[in-house]
């Protein structure tokens, strides 16, 4: 089954029921039931490893034994098909029992299901979704390999949600950050706020190229952690991890920002991070409280890039996507923020990034800064960092804009990776490409990172019927954002406005 053709047929099928009020709903509904197919496939896996297993999943409630037609016809369907999901297996999921003694593997099946939601209301249009799904062969390794991508195409589909500054990153993104961290095995790798998995599924794409033994692949399997805070990227990524081998995978249903960052030892320390962190966002007061108090900033993004420096192992590096504002922002805690990579790391790298890696889902400008915990030989007293690099990405030669049909792709990122390892100056003109900045002159500068920018763009006169389009595209994000806001505020304050 083509993975276009198997999106295609379950949006089809649920757009007719009237459980399912948008893609939101959509995909969380798809979430549980592809993480059941897919733990149900490892359970067979794991029973033929060991004479002793015993799944957590009470027996009438595995994918097996409800959701599989074996064709006899005696296959749940219709109002039975819903009363059981509803009172049976939703009931029985949420209520499994875990010690600390439970393994991960058992544990993350309660997990999934705490917050998980079951909104179909038609019994046969349920099982049409289930058989769509069960039709997919995982044993097959190019339909299995097909199958974790399903989830960034679902997951492309309802970016216009982006309103607490969420988008889905690149896979030209994940991939090349990956690439340039160069994993080795037996490192770390982090994520603490890793969606679907992007970028943990990269680093181990990554790494895989370098397993020689049984016991590289034992670090492989143990070499990745993440946290996601909504339930259903969660989901999302477990799911993708158990497809890609990790039978324990190390990722929690959780904030990461409700811990003190003081109170992190050696033992909560990664080599390696990797993330993109939210941004836009607004923290509660009872969240800033976690940080130090010359670094609590109302802005998502700002607090987790103070959380990545104080869980960055010594002598580790991290690479971390960040919005323009942070690289200027002129209020106290961002500033304090930037002195503090500037004096505490090895701020050794800031790639400006072409506008719209992002579109159609947001315009936010973005860029790319890598650093290392250690201090650079030739630093000055009191800083880690001795000099920085910038360089500008300019948007690939035919291009004008990146886009749903056009996206950003990793030959996009040749230019960065050519120059990474011969890094020269670029200046045409008074037009800064790249260029590298000693820790004396950013501090004398207020830490103004914004380097080597853009040349400023004349405004295009687009065809009245393009600019119609434009227009309508960017309404109907807008509609969206309004709509999800609207929502959550009725949802806290406990009643639903139905709109004729």
């Amino acid at each position: 089954m083509s993975l276009s053709n198997f999106v295609k047929r379950i949006r089809n099928i649920m757009r007719n029921d009237a459980g399912i009020s948008g893609d939101a709903q959509r995909i969380e509904q798809m979430a549980w039931m592809l993480f059941l197919k897919v733990y149900d496939e490892k359970e067979n896996d794991w029973e033929m490893d060991s004479d002793n297993f015993k799944s957590i999943i009470p027996e009438e409630c595995r994918w097996r034994n409800w959701a599989h037609d074996d064709g006899s016809g005696n296959v749940l369907t219709g109002d039975d098909l819903l009363n059981f999901v509803n009172n049976t297996l939703f009931t029985k999921l949420k209520e499994i029992e875990v010690t600390p003694e439970t393994s991960i593997r058992q544990t993350i099946v309660k997990t999934m299901f705490e917050d998980a939601n079951q909104y179909m209301k038609d019994g046969v249009q349920l099982r049409q979704v289930l058989n769509v799904i069960d039709g997919l062969n995982l044993g097959d390794y190019e339909e299995s390999h097909a199958f974790g991508e399903i989830y960034e195409t679902l997951l492309k589909e309802m970016q216009a949600a982006g309103s607490s500054g969420e988008f889905y990153t690149p896979r030209a993104l994940t991939d090349f950050m990956a690439q340039i961290v160069s994993p080795k095995i037996g490192e770390t790798m982090a994520d603490f706020a890793c969606g679907t998995g992007g970028f943990i599924t990269s680093w181990l794409n990554t790494l895989d190229k370098r397993v020689k033994t049984a016991e590289d692949r034992e670090k492989y399997n143990h070499s990745v952690y993440g946290i996601e805070k909504k339930q259903f990227p969660y989901m999302l990524c477990v799911t993708n991890l158990l497809l890609h081998g990790i039978d324990n995978p190390l990722v929690y249903h959780d904030n990461s920002l409700i811990k003190d960052v003081l109170n992190y030892t050696d033992d909560d320390k990664f080599d390696v991070i990797l993330m993109n962190p939210p941004y836009g966002g607004n923290e509660k007061s009872n969240v800033k409280s976690h940080f130090p108090s010359d670094m609590r900033s109302s802005e998502t993004a700002d607090l987790f890039m103070v959380l990545i420096m104080y869980r960055l192992k010594e002598k580790g590096r991290a690479a971390v996507i960040v919005p323009d504002g942070f690289l200027f922002g002129t209020d106290n805690a961002k500033l304090a923020i930037r002195v503090k990579l500037l004096k505490d790391f090895n701020l050794h790298t800031i790639i400006r990034l072409p506008g719209k890696v992002f579109a159609p889902y947001t315009d936010i400008a973005t860029n790319i800064i890598f650093f290392n915990n250690e201090i650079a030989d030739g630093a000055p007293d009191g800083y880690s960092t001795k000099e920085t690099w910038f360089y500008r990405l300019d948007m690939p030669e035919g291009y004008k804009h990146f886009s749903k049909t056009k996206p950003m792709k990793l030959e996009h990122t040749a230019p960065i990776s050519e120059w990474w390892n011969d890094r020269k100056e670029i200046i045409s003109d008074g037009d800064e490409k790249s260029r590298r900045f000693s820790v004396e002159e950013l501090i004398a500068s207020d830490c103004n990172f914004d380097r080597c920018k853009f040349p400023k763009e004349e405004e295009e006169v687009l065809p009245p019927k393009q600019l119609l389009e434009e227009y309508y595209k960017k309404r109907k994000v807008l509609e969206h954002q309004i709509d999800k806001t609207l929502q959550e505020i009725q949802d806290i304050l406990g009643f639903k406005i139905d709109i004729d």
